[in-house]
């Protein structure tokens, strides 16, 4: 038996899956998308994983992007997208097949690229 605590998480085994369908995305957006289909968590929590899991090789950094628009804080946005690293293992979860089949789209409209 090992000692320490495991590097396995649900939740970013869940954005594995998320990000498995959705190809790419920002960590607001995958937030979104995240709690339509599982229990709620923190903005933090998925920032956190999304973090974590660049440093593990389960995600990588597609482009970082300053976005302009009206924003409570000022006039522009930095936007991380992110999408599926070399360690990444999607095991085909039902809860993100079912609502993909549904068509679900977060209510709002990404402008990545790869959106």
């Amino acid at each position: 038996m090992t000692r320490g605590r495991p590097t396995g998480s649900d939740i970013r085994q869940r954005i594995v899956e998320i990000l498995h369908y959705i190809g790419s995305g920002y960590g607001y957006e995958i937030h979104r998308i995240y709690i339509q289909i599982f229990l709620p968590c923190t903005r933090e929590s998925i920032y956190y994983h999304l973090r974590k899991g660049v440093a593990l090789g389960e995600f990588v950094i597609d482009e970082v992007k300053l976005e302009k628009g009206e924003y409570s804080w000022g006039s522009t946005v930095e936007k991380t997208y992110y999408s599926l690293g070399p360690h990444a293992k999607p095991i085909g979860l039902l809860e993100v097949k079912e609502w993909m089949k549904k068509g679900a789209r977060p209510p709002f409209k990404p402008q990545h690229k790869n959106a």
